[in-house]
């Protein structure tokens, strides 16, 4: 049995219609329904859910405390998945490598352009990406989305295409 860790933070990958403000806001942790949607047989995913915030209102300290829950975890030697949101998610890779320059594990971020939920979303693919990127990875902090993988420091977001490509 593959033990990973499921950090999840918010983004757009859990975010949920209100129909009171009409607009798409961070409420609730999501993942794991979806989760439960998988076949993982001999996979025990640990889903720990951090903060759900929208990836442009992450602050230092916001990174500071995933820094602080991820630390004890990398002891345990399993791989590190970790919801994010699109418009921060490499500014919080290169954070994450300058943090732990000495990784014994992969540490994956994803997310999603389309909430988990809605018509066209990315959110289970990319989900479903990083639980198999997670298995096959090095040690490295690793940006998995829409197929592709990248190391944290050398992707960046394309908004024209909708996707991560490399820098």
């Amino acid at each position: 049995m593959q033990t990973i860790d499921l950090i999840t933070t918010g983004g757009t990958i859990e975010k949920v219609y209100s129909e009171q403000s009409g607009a798409v806001l961070n409420t609730g942790n999501k993942i794991e329904p979806y989760l439960r949607r998988l076949r993982l047989p001999d996979a025990d995913v640990r889903v720990r859910p951090l903060m759900n915030k929208d990836s442009l209102e992450m602050t230092a300290e916001d990174r500071a405390q995933l820094a602080a829950v991820l630390e004890p975890l990398m002891g345990e030697q399993h791989p590190i998945v970790v919801t994010h949101g699109t418009d921060t998610m490499v500014e919080t890779g290169l954070f994450l490598e300058e943090r732990f320059p000495n990784l014994r594990v992969p540490v994956i971020l994803t997310g999603a352009m389309t909430p988990l939920g809605f018509e066209g979303s990315d959110g289970l693919q990319n989900l479903t990406e990083s639980l198999f990127a997670a298995r096959l990875l090095g040690p490295g902090v690793w940006v998995v989305m829409h197929g592709q993988v990248f190391p944290a420091g050398r992707v960046r977001k394309d908004r024209e295409l909708g996707t991560f490509v490399a820098a």
